[in-house]
């Protein structure tokens, strides 16, 4: 049984892709993650944008969630309109047309002893 769970609008106000990683391959590359869940019955149709503190902001980046889905969608990956830059320091507000469950994860391993961080985002609407 699916239930409709979230939020509408997300802000993750920390964001930061590492510009090297020490391991091999995709799974230890360093990367910042958005975790989205959709627990309803209803696909997710999200916008997201990306706030730079020296520049306009980038986007709109659009993606949809399948309703009983989730999605762990890289900022790395993300190239249309334009790829988010390495080593910047970056927000991002992500807003979709059903409620959804966000969560921020980054994985840095410019070194051997690597670092994984996660946190909710903050949620309105």
């Amino acid at each position: 049984m699916a239930t409709s769970i979230g939020k509408k609008l997300w802000a993750i106000a920390e964001g930061y892709i590492p510009p090297t990683s020490v391991g091999e391959g995709r799974a230890l590359e360093s990367h910042e993650t958005v975790c989205m869940l959709n627990a309803g019955d209803t696909d997710a149709h999200v916008a997201i944008t990306i706030f730079f503190s020296d520049r306009e902001p980038a986007g709109t980046y659009r993606l949809t969630v399948p309703a009983r889905r989730t999605l762990h969608l890289r900022f790395n990956d993300l190239e249309d309109p334009e790829p988010i830059p390495v080593d910047t320091d970056y927000a991002s507000i992500i807003e979709s047309d059903v409620p959804i469950v966000v969560q921020h994860t980054r994985l840095d391993s410019r070194q051997a002893e690597l670092a994984l961080l996660t946190t909710m985002a903050y949620s309105e609407g």
